[in-house]
């Protein structure tokens, strides 16, 4: 990050020069100005991360300062300081936007904390803007969201097969986004006004499945009351999504297959044959050509589907799409919470994009609807994401996650660190004491687990 720069105003010369003297030790850029009018002229000419302004001066005080800073939609936070101590006053600067209010003497420490963190919240700010600017370019496809290489070659497949009437095999693992990249399919092809129907073929019963596909007529078994018109019938003109086609009963098999090499079939419990005009895109996280080889799917119904594969990559193959992604979960979870989060801290962006996501793009997209919904200050903190330790690792018998007994202990470590630092109040030597433990260590142990300090009370 570039230098941050900090303007003081304060019309007293010793109090102006000591707050700048204090600030340029910590490493910060300052100029200073000696009441609001002189520090809008500053502000005209360049930009400031904070202004620290007292409230008592002439010509322009701090709260018209503070008003003016914020009817020009300048890029900046103001911490406002006073001798003369008022609740209104107080009340109303907050209301109008500025970062805090402070009483003199002021504390060295809490001031340096308070700029530290209102640098923060400017940097985030400028990152999230120049993310949005990104996505409205071009990193998005239909619904899909991202512009990694291998994001950008699934665009390039889509774009070539949409507009045929190709049969399309979609691969890739749970939570990759194959339903939206059929639907980016059709969306794109000539049929995109007609139907788009979805079926997963793992969720429905089998004794279900074949009625749900090709219809029934009345009496074709018990529970036929009435004629129904199957999927296929519906979708006529349009797109059929066949999702977890792998688990495709073998007599269905044949039925697909006669579909796909006639567009024809009958109704469950009729011999009229039904002509129909469909496309079928089909999807599956399994390996089919290894269920091929043991017998467990038809050779020839996977040649027929295979005609044009798109391999979907997991999230931990393209973690450059991270920050687009959660980009754009933020602003869906958002609107749909009524919230208005800002961003992501830069410390909970490093966890996201270091977690291997296990669950792929629909697990980053809880998690992201979980910190919208938990999460009650500007920014997603490691806090409100919750995300488990030790990389999302799973074993193939089992979906449960497994911890070893060392990251079961650094977990109860990092609750303790918290809990200890909210009944500090944050107070990081305090906190330090009540665990037993020197600051130094509690600094290295907050970073380590991404603890980063809550916005002053």
């Amino acid at each position: 990050m570039p230098e941050a720069r900090v303007l003081v105003v304060d019309d007293e010369e010793f109090e102006r020069e000591t707050l700048g003297e204090m600030l340029r030790r910590e490493g910060y850029e300052v100029e200073e100005a000696a009441d609001g009018l002189e520090a809008l002229e500053k502000l005209k000419r360049s930009m400031f991360h904070v202004v620290v302004a007292d409230i008592k001066m002439p010509r322009m005080d701090g709260m018209e300062l503070l008003r003016e800073i914020i009817r020009r939609g300048m890029e900046t936070k103001v911490i406002l300081i006073t001798g003369y101590a008022d609740l209104r006053d107080a009340v109303e600067a907050m209301s109008m936007g500025a970062f805090y209010y402070l009483e003199k003497p002021v504390k060295d420490e809490q001031l340096k904390g308070l700029v530290r963190r209102a640098v923060e919240h400017v940097e985030l700010s400028r990152e999230n803007v120049a993310l949005r600017q990104r996505l409205e370019v071009g990193d998005r496809f239909f619904r899909l969201v991202g512009r990694s290489e291998r994001m950008r070659e699934v665009y390039r497949l889509i774009e070539a097969v949409a507009p045929s009437n190709a049969t399309v095999l979609i691969l890739g693992e749970s939570g990759t986004g194959k339903d939206l990249v059929a639907r980016a399919i059709h969306e794109a092809s000539p049929r995109r006004n007609a139907p788009f129907v979805k079926v997963n073929c793992g969720a429905i019963p089998e004794t279900l499945l074949e009625s749900e596909l090709f219809g029934h007529v009345k009496g074709a078994f018990t529970t036929a009351i009435r004629d129904r018109v199957g999927k296929f019938e519906y979708a006529d003109g349009g797109t059929v999504f066949l999702d977890e086609i792998d688990a495709l009963p073998g007599h269905l098999q044949v039925k697909l297959l006669r579909v796909l090499q006639d567009q024809e079939f009958e109704r469950v419990g009729d011999n009229r044959t039904i002509k129909v005009d469909v496309r079928i895109i089909a999807a599956s996280n399994k390996d089919l050509e290894e269920m091929v080889a043991k017998g467990e799917f038809r050779e020839d119904l996977f040649y027929r589907l295979n005609v044009i594969q798109i391999k979907l990559p997991p999230l931990r193959e393209r973690k450059e799409d991270i920050p687009l992604l959660v980009d754009h979960f933020l602003r869906k979870y958002n609107e749909l919470n009524g919230k208005r989060i800002k961003g992501v801290t830069r410390e909970a962006m490093r966890l996201l994009e270091e977690y291997d996501w296990p669950g792929n793009v629909r697990e980053l997209e809880n998690v992201i609807e979980r910190a919208v919904v938990l999460e009650t200050g500007d920014y997603i903190t490691p806090e409100s994401l919750r995300l488990p330790m030790g990389g999302g690792i799973r074993t193939p018998e089992s979906p449960e996650e497994v911890v070893t007994l060392r990251e079961a202990v650094q977990r109860a470590e990092r609750e303790a660190i918290l809990r200890a630092l909210r009944a500090a109040n944050w107070r990081r030597s305090k906190a330090a004491r009540l665990l037993g433990i020197n600051r130094v260590t509690l600094y290295n142990k907050m970073r380590r687990y991404g603890i980063t300090e809550e916005e002053p009370r």
